[in-house]
């Protein structure tokens, strides 16, 4: 979160967001490099217009040493120099490394950033990974037309490129690629590219084109297996039915036919009996 001396002054962005401003910055004037020592004469700059009642305040090695729009002294070569307005003393200038073995240099640390009122704060940040769509959505045929659409949230605003998977040039720029007459050979990995002056980010959609004769065929052959395999379903229910109906009959008779055979049989063998005991009685007689 980047904070200023305002009461609303406090702003909140996502991870790698960076701030630029206009800061007060260590400018060498002049300078005379000798043996263990520079000596150089500084000048705290900064593209805002100091207040007229207002000083800039210099500080060697986080010292104070004096106040003013200048400041020139012999350095040594661990020497860090950094100036602030009078009365935000705790927002300096980045430290300068004034003297080193390869001559001048600018360190900068970690520091609390001051902008006057009045100047202009930019939060910049690459591209976010886009969001990419295509339209009509579903299955997409031969002949149609289908819409591209990539979007990514960047400031500055991104600019779009679309690649074809195993293409290197683009296919075209912008937010928004249309295809019209669609045909097989349009089916693949399509990536949109999204880039500013801060980075650039990808992100990659499949397109799937079905072919107008693939579909008809199926669409035969659908049509071909339930003409087909309907009759012989309903045939094979039929005669499975007319089987087990014919098992039953079968059954039924040959109960029948034991029944009929058993049955005289036992009057037969009755009536003998019956007779026997007849003519037993008569002989007794």
């Amino acid at each position: 979160m980047f904070t200023t001396n305002q009461p609303t002054g406090s702003l909140t962005g996502s991870a790698g967001v960076t701030l630029s401003v206009t800061d007060l910055h260590v400018q060498v004037s002049r300078s005379v490099k000798g043996d263990s020592y520079n000596y150089a004469e500084l000048r705290c700059q900064s593209s805002c217009r100091l207040p007229d009642h207002l000083n800039y305040v210099w500080y060697k090695n986080q010292q104070k040493e004096i106040e003013g729009a200048s400041y020139s002294d012999f350095f040594r070569r661990a020497d860090r120099v950094s100036c602030a307005v009078e009365g935000h003393e705790d927002f300096r200038s980045p430290s300068m490394l004034v003297w080193s073995q390869n001559g001048w240099n600018v360190s900068y640390t970690s520091t609390e950033i001051c902008a006057f009122r009045g100047s202009t704060v930019d939060i910049n940040y690459a591209p976010k990974p886009p969001s990419v769509s295509v339209s009509p959505s579903g299955e997409i045929m031969e002949g149609s037309s289908v819409t591209l659409t990539c979007s990514s949230d960047a400031n500055p605003a991104a600019n779009y490129t679309w690649y074809k998977e195993d293409e290197d040039s683009p296919k075209a720029s912008g937010q928004i690629f249309t295809i019209t007459d669609i045909t097989a050979e349009h089916g693949g990995n399509y990536q949109c590219e999204a880039q500013n002056t801060q980075g650039r980010s990808k992100a990659t959609l499949h397109l799937t084109v079905g072919a107008v004769k693939s579909v008809i065929i199926m669409n035969i052959i659908r049509l071909t297996l339930v003409v087909v395999l309907v009759p012989v379903l309903v045939w094979t229910l039929w005669t499975r039915m007319k089987k087990t109906l014919s098992l039953k009959s079968e059954a039924n008779e040959a109960v029948e036919m034991i029944e009929s055979h058993n049955c005289p049989e036992y009057e037969n063998v009755a009536a003998a009996a019956q007779t026997e005991d007849t003519e037993e009685q008569e002989d007794l007689v």
